[in-house]
């Protein structure tokens, strides 16, 4: 089965930590295998690493890498959110579904060439918005909703009810 895979561009640590930690844990909880993420930042990754063992799944995050390398290097499609790009409802069928997927989720001002070395630049909506919501209606209209209840196999489970929280600790 393809992978997803989400690389995250301008992140600047003192004013995108939680927004950066949002789109990490959107895109785990989406169904994609793990991000790649520009700046270095070990805070951000003991973060994602202690959900991921919390909650299970196979999601992994590096951070300090270098963008260019990875968008190049990629072996798949690449994917490219934006205002600026094919609307998403157009641009669903034509992203085949047999290939890995790398998405990018910019920060700040996306530099041109990830334009043009992308095979697809899909806008979520022409009006400003999060990268995190971009990012969340992206994964989940590609997938058709498949993973949003899915359990990761954790040591912790939540499950849904009408009132209440119940969550489910699994013994080790």
């Amino acid at each position: 089965m393809p992978r997803i895979w989400i690389l995250r561009i301008g992140h600047r640590p003192e004013r995108d930590k939680r927004v950066t930690t949002h789109v990490a844990l959107s895109s785990r909880a989406l169904g994609a295998s793990g991000i790649f993420v520009d700046t270095e930042d070990r805070a951000l990754e003991e973060s994602v690493r202690d959900v991921v063992g919390r909650f299970g799944g196979d999601y992994s995050i590096e951070t300090g890498v270098q963008w260019k390398r990875v968008l190049k290097g990629f072996e798949g499609e690449v994917v490219h959110l934006t205002m600026y790009g094919q609307r998403l409802d157009e641009a669903i069928p034509k992203i085949p579904q047999d290939r890995d997927l790398l998405v990018v989720v910019g920060a700040e001002k996306v530099p041109p060439e990830v334009y043009r070395e992308a095979d697809h630049n899909v806008s979520v909506g022409n009006q400003p918005h999060s990268e995190i919501a971009a990012l969340a209606i992206f994964l989940d209209r590609l997938t058709g909703g498949r993973n949003l209840y899915s359990d990761r196999d954790g040591l912790m489970t939540v499950i849904p009810n009408e009132r209440g929280k119940t969550v489910v600790e699994k013994r080790t």
